[in-house]
């Protein structure tokens, strides 16, 4: 990318305590590594995968860079504009919170069900941008939910009275009323029917290219990041294993993990593939790892000796992803044929 980052995140760190520690009997304090130094950035218009099983640390990641939650660590900024620094409760108040919102997985838990579709979409705009009058008010809800396809006979609504893919679009004009530069995706489209999912998708699509919203999607299903982002970000206990731009990461995985994720998609017919990489043996506790071997270690069919004695480092490789692996070799990877862009709604 040649224009700098909207939103970046340097060496990012979670760590939630679990317990105290007691100087009388020698027990030592305990906490949960959720993300582990993570760097990464955001540019207008760009859509980014974030992928990796259940517990891997996704929700986590998505709740700091939208300063739900506080950092143990590190540091988020807004163009060049450190804002780590605010507290959560604080940022909420923040005229920089409009820049970053969030579309939550589940819409109908994430809607207050005693607001009309009207004052859900409104909400946003009354806490951090109120107009000067009620018919700014309407005419900017209105202008949203157009934007989103929603008719204007559906604002005096309810959210019991509305179908799964009304909801989710009320969810996206609800972040986007207040013009934010990044939307964070919890898992969009795992609640809707695959006819209502490709509709959503091609929303996004459309909001990310016309208005040049930079996207964080996560997901489980892989089939869905490809078809919507341009760059991947692989994560596994709570760290970047692998990211770099979809061509690549689909067409020659380098890292162990990638490679076993992206075996367990089906293939057209609906059957699994041949070559299916099983992780067997039990993850690593995410609790106060040692950092002396890589968190795959005793899972990754590919393991030397090398892993279960140091911890990789995220290291750059010669196709511009970066790899987290002992044995991958940055100059052997191959090219990837290059991908077409998301499709355009």
């Amino acid at each position: 990318m040649t224009h700098p980052p909207i939103i970046a995140a340097r060496n990012l760190t979670k760590r939630f305590p679990i317990r105290s520690g007691n100087v009388l009997t020698g027990r030592p304090p305990a906490s949960l590594h959720a993300v582990e130094d993570i760097s990464l950035e955001f540019h207008a218009g760009e859509a980014v995968g974030l992928v990796g099983e259940s517990g891997c640390g996704k929700s986590t990641l998505s709740r700091l860079l939208c300063r739900l939650i506080d950092a143990s660590s590190g540091q988020i900024l807004i163009d060049g504009q450190e804002v780590s620094g605010i507290s959560s409760a604080a940022f909420a108040r923040s005229p920089l919170r409009r820049d970053i919102q969030m579309v939550f997985q589940d819409p109908t838990d994430s809607l207050n069900p005693r607001f009309s579709v009207f004052d859900l979409i409104a909400d946003p705009l009354r806490q951090l941008d109120p107009p000067g009058s009620r018919a700014a008010l309407r005419r900017q809800v209105e202008a949203t939910a157009a934007s989103v396809n929603l008719s204007p006979e559906l604002l005096s609504r309810f959210p019991h009275q509305l179908s799964a893919g009304q909801k989710a679009r009320v969810g996206i004009a609800r972040a986007m009323i207040v013009e934010p530069r990044l939307l964070v995706l919890d898992e969009p489209t795992s609640a809707l029917d695959v006819s209502v999912q490709a509709t959503v998708l091609q929303l996004l699509n459309r909001i990310r290219r016309d208005q040049g919203v930079a996207l964080l999607f996560v997901s489980h299903d892989l089939d869905v990041v490809r078809l919507l982002c341009s760059r991947i970000i692989v994560m596994y206990l709570g760290q970047i294993v692998e990211s770099g731009d979809t061509a690549s990461l689909f067409q020659a995985p380098a890292h162990p993990y990638t490679k076993a994720l992206l075996s367990a998609i089906l293939s057209p017919r609906g059957r699994e593939h041949r070559d299916r990489i099983r992780l067997d043996g039990d993850p690593q506790s995410p609790i106060d790892p040692t950092g002396l071997k890589c968190r795959l270690y005793g899972r990754c069919p590919a393991q030397q000796g090398i892993c279960g004695q140091s911890e990789p480092e995220l290291r750059p490789f010669s196709d511009g992803r970066q790899v987290r692996c002992h044995l991958a070799d940055p100059e052997q990877i191959p090219s990837a044929t290059p991908q077409k862009g998301p499709p355009d709604a």
